[in-house]
């Protein structure tokens, strides 16, 4: 399992093949990439700073695999984040998961990104012509995290 929070731009296919491995037991390898888009609500937008909780947020991220993996049969999880000033179409985040099957790597890989965005501790700050502004997670994040709960009950 791998976490890094990041100033530097990662490479996607690199961490896809890190997913991989040698494990003939892997049938399944699911990612996600999120980039910095052009605009939010209706709001141009030019760029994002992000900023993070050293330690906490590298421990709040570990967490969110552990819960994963408690939940699915996953060979490998691997999250990439990247922290301070970026640009549009940047690359902000990777989650990616390793499976010996389709539909827990699907699972998990949805689990895990919902849980970052409401639960890992960053703060991200979007830069736009009319001025800059701390971006809250959205209720439709939260909405995604309470689905999660109400299935473990």
């Amino acid at each position: 399992m791998s976490v890094s929070v990041q100033y530097k731009a990662f490479d996607i296919g690199q961490l896809i093949d890190s997913l991989r491995t040698n494990d003939p037991g892997i049938g399944a390898v699911v990612n996600f990439v999120g980039y910095v888009r052009d605009i939010n609500d209706g709001q141009a937008v030019a760029g994002l700073f992000l900023e993070h909780y050293p330690g906490m947020t590298e421990r709040s991220l570990q967490t969110i695999i552990d819960s994963a993996m408690a939940r699915w049969p996953l060979k490998k999880v691997v999250i990439v984040h990247r922290i301070g000033q970026l640009s549009v179409t940047d690359p902000i985040v990777f989650v990616g998961v390793s499976s010996q099957h389709r539909q827990a790597a699907f699972e998990a890989c949805a689990f895990i990104m919902d849980f970052l965005k409401t639960d890992a501790p960053f703060w991200k700050r979007e830069d736009g012509v009319s001025g800059s502004h701390w971006v809250d997670a959205r209720d439709s994040d939260r909405s995604a995290v309470q689905r999660w709960r109400v299935a473990e009950q």
